[in-house]
């Protein structure tokens, strides 16, 4: 599976301020250091909604972290006062706040009435939600009817009563595969609460977008859900027959379904041919004939939100580089640039009107929810990370550098607060997920923490990350160690030749894939005095063995019952016995996404030819930690570690 960097979000983060370099040193004038309290109570912006009207949007905030859980709520932007406020306050959490087609109710999703996630309904503005479903599996995700009467929503069929009964009595053997259950499409009428299934139990449906004309509904789903291959397809399912029709069935993974306004044509983002990752928009007309990539040549960078807008055009936002843009395309397929904002755009939502709502964010900024009129002017509209804005955040410099074979690596880097110029500065290179990922202008937590204590980061989007076309991604293909390792060392090069960083003070780091290239580079080089690895890779043929949904490692390097050779001199553990360099380990003990025998195997082979090693494993915490306590621990030691070792206030 796709292997994103953990999610180390900066609205979650924690660290210890008796790290290494003291702070007073590289502190910005009139502002406060970072501290753990301060980075605990950023928040995360998702999910715009426009009401239909345009009058008001409909966004999901997070409360700071704290516990084991970060809970989010719903905000109203309301245009006519130009204010933002909390909608909604439950002791728990509501998402996904979706608008009545006649704008006088909400939709949301809470698990305010249990632990599972219901449909809430909220009649006014200062009405009290109901729940409108009972789902004893809950609900994964919906969306109203365009007539308002009903509302199509996906969730798992209950266990049976004699499952309950065989659990209860510990009697719970599970046969993998045959007894899980799988999310159907299930449509419930509001006049009298009744619902019914759609799909069959053995199909998995995964998104859903309504036909304008309420008589079909098209998904995303597969009728395979136990493969281990990408076996989604698009289809249209009559809501009154049942009856469905498979309209497309790509090779790849697609992902983000929409129907035109005029129900024509559906849209989603898909691959050129069967992977690794959803890239370029394709349009499928939904009568008959064959899907058209809109933006594989025009474009050619990933799509990260797309939406239709009046007048057939569809606007999108993709990743360039560090950045985030706007375009669009008209009904013609002409392809139009939006003019530069302030900030990048992430998820949006289109108004009749045409204004558009975002999250936006970059390397100086929080997210916030951004309005951009029709003349083209954004302005952030809300204000929920305003009381950050007092702590001192350090802007990267982005710039590019050669690698070995001439090819372009573009990079941030991060340097103190006040550095002269001329020191040599101890070096921290971190690399992001994926490999398909990137390093974005956001700001980033582990950066910030290594420039506000002494170092220099270098962040590079190396040869096989998104944001540069297709082909930059497709480099490093079957080459996971190979030209993005050479890439990282050049961009170190690079900054030794320039008098910045300092040839005997360099530390590597990074989380998921980010994890895997720590790994390889100590068993590679003795050049690095420290490294951390979270929730990485060593071993790629146990991991493919191990992983959930190993098609995406398929792509890059084939299986390895029929190609073991690549996996094998792709894994740092076949090189194992040429490690020197001092690693930090850290991993989720529910990771199913890189499973925590690729740690422990690291960990062991590491321990074996007597190299300084810590393994931290951490309880409940999946690819990407939930718990406050957990990421404060993991920051520290990050810090620690490289403080150590780097001695960044020498």
């Amino acid at each position: 599976m796709r292997k994103l960097r953990l999610a180390i979000a900066c609205g979650v983060l924690a660290c210890s301020a008796s790290a290494g370099w003291a702070q007073d040193k590289v502190a910005t004038p009139g502002k406060k250091p970072l501290t753990p309290a301060s980075l605990l109570e950023w928040r995360d912006v998702q999910d715009p909604q426009f009401s239909p009207d345009g009058t008001k949007v409909a966004f999901v905030v997070s409360d700071p972290l704290k516990g084991e859980k970060r809970a989010r709520h719903i905000w109203l932007y309301d245009k006519s006062s130009n204010t933002a406020r909390q909608f909604t306050y439950s002791e728990k959490s509501e998402s996904s706040p979706r608008w009545s087609p006649d704008g006088k109710e909400l939709a949301f999703l809470s698990d305010r009435g249990g632990d599972e996630e219901q449909i809430f309904l909220l009649q006014s503005e200062f009405g009290e939600a109901a729940a409108v479903t009972k789902e004893k599996a809950g609900v994964t995700a919906f969306e109203w009817s365009p007539d308002g009467q009903a509302i199509a929503y996906l969730a798992p069929d209950p266990k049976s009563e004699a499952q309950k009964k065989k659990e209860k009595e510990k009697d719970d053997a599970r046969v993998v595969d045959k007894d899980e259950r799988h999310a159907r499409l299930r449509l419930l009428h509001l006049a009298d609460h009744e619902s019914r299934a759609l799909t069959d139990s053995n199909w998995e449906v995964k998104e859903l977008a309504w036909f304008p004309d309420g008589q079909g509904i098209a998904v995303i789903a597969t009728n395979r859900p136990a493969s281990d291959q990408y076996t989604d397809r698009i289809y249209l399912v009559n809501t009154e027959e049942g009856r469905i029709k498979e309209l497309l069935a790509p090779s790849g993974p697609v992902q983000d379904l929409r129907v035109s306004p005029n129900g024509t044509t559906l849209s989603f983002v898909g691959c050129r041919e069967d992977g690794p990752d959803p890239h370029d928009v394709f349009l499928l007309p939904v009568i008959a004939g064959a899907a058209r990539n809109l933006t594989g040549a025009s474009l050619d960078r990933q799509i990260v939100d797309h939406h239709w807008a009046k007048g057939g055009w569809l606007i999108a936002v993709y990743a360039d580089g560090f950045t985030n843009k706007l375009v669009g395309y008209n009904s013609e397929g002409e392809k139009k640039e939006s003019g530069r904002l302030p900030t990048n755009p992430n998820q949006f939502s289109v108004a009749a009107t045409g204004e558009i709502a975002f999250v936006g964010a970059s390397a100086a900024a929080l997210p916030e929810l951004w309005l951009r009129d029709i003349k083209g002017e954004a302005q952030a509209v809300s204000h929920v990370n305003d009381g950050l804005k007092d702590f001192a955040v350090i802007a990267p410099e982005f710039y590019k550098y050669k690698s070995f074979d001439g090819l372009e690596i573009e990079a941030a880097l991060l340097k103190p607060a006040g550095y002269d110029g001329k020191t040599k500065l101890p070096l921290v290179a971190l690399v992001h997920g994926g490999p398909t990922g990137r390093w974005r202008d956001s700001i980033d937590s582990w950066g910030q923490l290594l420039a506000a204590r002494g170092y220099a980061v270098l962040s590079p989007n190396v040869r096989g990350s998104v944001g540069y076309g297709q082909k930059f991604i497709e480099m490093n293909r079957a080459d996971w160690g190979g030209g993005d390792f050479k890439d990282v060392m050049a961009g170190v090069d690079d900054l030794i030749a320039k008098g910045i960083a300092d040839p005997e003070r360099l530390g590597i780091g990074g989380g998921s894939y980010g994890g895997y290239m720590a790994a390889w580079v100590v068993t590679q080089t003795t050049r690095f005095k420290a490294a951390v690895s979270a929730a990485g890779m060593s071993d790629l043929i146990s991991e493919y063995g191990t992983e959930e949904h190993p098609a995406y490692d398929e792509w890059h390097w084939g299986t390895p019952y029929e190609k073991p050779e690549g996996f094998l001199n792709g894994s740092p553990i076949l090189y194992v016995k040429s490690a020197k360099t001092p690693t930090l380990i850290l991993q989720g003990e529910a990771d199913t996404t890189d499973p925590p025998g690729q740690s422990q195997e690291l960990y062991r082979g590491l321990k074996h030819y007597g190299v300084a090693t810590e393994l931290v494993m951490y309880p409940r915490e999946p690819h990407g930690f939930h718990e406050a306590k957990h990421r404060v621990d993991m920051l520290t030691r990050m810090v620690d570690w490289f403080g150590l070792y780097l001695q960044p206030g020498k």
